[in-house]
């Protein structure tokens, strides 16, 4: 490929997997905020019948959001916010693709002489073995306290730091960290909480009830994709800065408290 279309290609395609993810974690940071604050002025007037309501202004105007229990408008009226968590990922593994599997970044002879192929077979399983692996954890509820599940989660991201870097070069494995990540987010969307999302409309437009707890997992994949957004972005702009991150003499550790510190930064935005 020319140079000059390669540059072009990954500028566009880095360009639309930026903006989407802007799109994509605004507006999951935003119904997060929306749904906490709902969530208290619930408990607030527990005892009463008050509508549930948050007053915002913005752009010149006020606006009010209400929470309803039942769907009063045709199905096809409800809005749905999935698109940007797909174009997000397919630009991100166009990215990976073409970066590290096609550009030459994956390989350093020096942490790890494999061949390329061999290469890519582990980045694409560590991604696809780490999806199953959160998926059964989260889904088989093995961790019911939300303090386990995040040691447990840190204990992986640390063994995962510490693998990749001595696989992949240490940009590739800062990357595969947060292509992962990524993956389980936009695989949150569209595999555990959108069906849940068309149960809901269709049992509201029958006027039947609908299962809390498939909701409350919803809610709790929705929840844990703000705190893995803010890791993601850290590592994404760890590429401009190796010698603090992957070109580091302690990159897994770097790595690792990095996460740790997105994770802990998305507690005080989740709640501010």
């Amino acid at each position: 490929m020319d140079f000059s279309w390669n540059e072009w290609l990954n500028l566009i395609v880095r360009w639309v997997h930026v903006f989407a993810a802007i799109m994509w974690v605004g507006q999951t940071y935003y119904f997060t905020w929306l749904d906490g604050q709902l969530s208290r002025e619930e408990k607030t007037h527990a005892k009463d019948s008050t509508l549930l309501q948050i007053w915002m202004v913005h752009s010149g105007g006020f606006y009010k959001v209400e929470k309803q229990k039942a769907l009063s408008v045709a199905p096809e009226k409800v809005h749905w916010f999935r698109w940007e968590a797909a174009v997000t990922w397919l630009t991100g593994m166009i990215l990976l693709t073409l970066v590290y599997y096609m550009g030459g970044a994956l390989i350093d002879e020096s942490v790890a002489d494999i061949s390329l192929a061999l290469g890519i077979i582990i980045g694409v399983s560590f991604i696809t073995l780490g999806w199953e692996l959160y998926h059964y954890v989260v889904r088989a509820l093995l961790f019911r306290s939300e303090i386990a599940f995040a040691i447990f989660a840190l204990v992986m991201v640390a063994v995962a730091s510490f693998g990749l870097t001595r696989i992949f070069s240490g940009r590739a494995a800062y990357m595969h960290l947060g292509a992962l990540f990524g993956t389980i987010m936009a695989f949150n969307v569209w595999f555990c909480i959108l069906p849940v999302q068309r149960k809901l409309i269709a049992a509201a437009a029958q006027g039947q009830s609908f299962d809390v707890a498939l909701s409350a997992q919803a809610k709790l994949r929705s929840k844990h994709n703000t705190f893995m957004a803010v890791p993601v972005v850290f590592i994404m702009l760890s590429s401009h800065f190796p010698t603090a991150t992957y070109g580091n003499s302690y990159n897994w550790e770097i790595l690792t408290l990095l996460v740790l510190a997105g994770w802990v930064a998305a507690k005080f935005i989740r709640e501010a």
